[in-house]
């Protein structure tokens, strides 16, 4: 029961080329960038990440992308990374964007054994009629576009199939987990940290503070220890390094002076 592996290091050593992984957090909250970085180190290429966004500013996911390791994206948000969106549009990534609702629901889907599930996002769109451009042939052209998907009328009304996701692994971060995997996240980290682990075959889990089974109560528990097969528990510095995607300072009011 016990599943504490020592290193990030040993938690991803079985990750090969072309492995698919579904990684939680959002924007910069709850980034599992420990195994992340780890995986940088591995070597490993040819990865198909699925994730809401595919990290910013040189942090999470984004250094996979800058180092040529990511294959395909399945995510729902490009936002301010320049090099996602230039890889994207010469060609070098596969991209299949996904409304985020859907994408949060595929994943969850995947890890509860329902195969598909209809739901009116996207219906009348290329999201259901296909031709969203899965890659591009760096000249401006498509060069696989994405095919359509069954619509089915529901009491009147138009839902579209989506079939749900599983990967190979997952990685995710919790601001506590215990010995049996069992996790707790913290704020905005709980969106995609769940889904994410759920989906995967084997879920990896970077934990800011590790606590003895029976130190968490039952009630607040968001990710139950039957979908973790490891923990990792981060240093006092690794935890504490959480960055800021953008920096805004209100300016004193005069009465605050």
């Amino acid at each position: 029961m016990d599943k504490v592996v020592a290193t990030a290091a040993e938690a991803v050593a079985d990750v090969t080329d072309g492995a698919t992984l579904a990684v939680g957090g959002f924007g910069l909250s709850g980034v599992p960038n420990v195994l992340i970085q780890a995986l940088l180190e591995r070597g490993v290429s040819g990865l198909g990440v699925v994730s809401n966004n595919c990290g910013a500013l040189d942090s999470g996911l984004a250094v996979l992308l800058a180092a040529g390791r990511i294959a395909r994206v399945t995510g729902s948000y490009i936002g301010a990374n320049k090099e996602f969106a230039r890889q994207y549009l010469a060609g070098e990534l596969e991209v299949e964007l996904i409304p985020q609702g859907t994408l949060a629901e595929r994943l969850r889907a995947g890890g509860t054994g329902i195969p598909a599930f209809y739901t009116p996002a996207g219906v009348g769109t290329q999201v259901a009629d296909g031709g969203l451009p899965l890659r591009y042939d760096g000249e401006g052209g498509i060069a696989l576009a994405s095919p359509p998907k069954e619509v089915r009328e529901f009491d009147g009304v138009a839902y579209v199939l989506e079939r749900a996701i599983r990967t190979d692994f997952a990685l995710v971060r919790a601001a506590r987990g215990d010995r049996h995997g069992n996790l707790v996240f913290n704020k905005a980290s709980r969106n995609f940290n769940p889904p994410a682990a759920m989906a995967g075959r084997i879920t990896i889990a970077e934990v800011e503070e590790l606590v003895e089974p029976g130190a968490i109560d039952p009630d607040q528990v968001h990710l139950p220890g039957i979908f973790v097969q490891r923990v990792v528990a981060l240093s006092p510095e690794q935890a504490a390094d959480k960055g800021i995607e953008r920096r805004t300072v209100r300016v004193p009011r005069r009465e605050d002076r």
